[in-house]
């Protein structure tokens, strides 16, 4: 019975020896799931990662976005991935909505370009003008500007008028004959604005007061330009602002000399 008892109890203890292995086995076997799920897990589904790819594609190219009538971002048309065709967008909504919104966006685009082509003209203007100041020895009588409402072309009351007086002096016609060959093919309005200084009118002059004056003033270079020159009467409006817009001190001779001008101002605005 004792002889038993102690080979039992060896026995017991070579067991308890190899239990390691199952230990080592458990932490391979943890190692090669671990392993799995890694890659699993960095594995790309190709045919999912496409069809993302082509719906962002279609979404950035496409005429139709959140802006009414914009364009994607890159400018172009959407692709139908599926047949490899070319669709546009824009009709796709208009016909599931049942409403076109391609005219929309014809119209939107078209008044873009045209504000494009005034810019340029309006540019196009300016340097011309200027040159044509420069030329001449103008800087004392014509001053150009681009202003928020146009191209703004001022000339001094001692250019074009005698004093207290409307009729255009012979030496300005050169100048305002210049001025209309450019106007003729500026597609927009031109505002002839007359302006004086805060000196009342003196007895000499046949008008009543600077309201008067500087109405008449823009009005006589109205003419020229429609009677005289031909040009369509519609592309132009007038109006006599007295000394309500002085750009100078009036308090000085030199304030008042620049606050008597007329003021020609090619307006940034499209024709309807």
């Amino acid at each position: 019975m004792a002889r038993y008892s102690r080979r039992s109890k060896k026995g017991n203890g070579h067991n308890h020896q190899d239990r390691w292995l199952i230990t080592y086995a458990d932490l391979i076997t943890l190692l090669l799931i671990f392993f799995v799920v890694m890659y699993s897990v960095s594995h790309v589904d190709t045919e999912k990662y496409q069809v993302l790819t082509d719906s962002l594609q279609l979404t950035f190219q496409s005429d139709n976005s959140i802006l009414d009538g914009g364009k994607g971002i890159t400018g172009t048309a959407g692709k139908n991935t599926s047949n490899g065709g070319s669709t546009s967008t824009s009709n796709q909504a208009g016909n599931a909505g049942g409403k076109d919104t391609q005219s929309g966006s014809t119209t939107l685009t078209n008044r873009e370009e045209a504000f494009r082509k005034q810019e340029s003209e309006l540019a196009n203007l300016m340097s011309v003008i200027e040159t044509y100041v420069k030329t001449n020895n103008l800087g004392n009588q014509v001053v150009v500007a681009d202003k928020p409402q146009g191209i703004s072309i001022t000339l001094s009351d001692q250019f074009l008028f005698n004093e207290g007086q409307a009729n255009l002096k012979s030496p300005s016609l050169a100048t305002l004959a210049q001025l209309s060959s450019l106007f003729q093919s500026i597609d927009t309005t031109v505002s002839i604005e007359g302006h004086t200084d805060n000196l009342p009118i003196v007895n000499a002059s046949r008008y009543q007061d600077n309201w008067e004056l500087s109405g008449a003033r823009a009005l006589s270079v109205l003419r020229y330009f429609i009677d005289t020159k031909g040009l369509d009467k519609s592309k132009f409006q007038y109006a006599g602002y007295g000394d309500t817009r002085p750009t100078a001190n009036n308090s000085t001779a030199a304030g008042r000399q620049k606050n008597r001008r007329v003021e020609i101002i090619v307006l940034r605005q499209l024709q309807d």
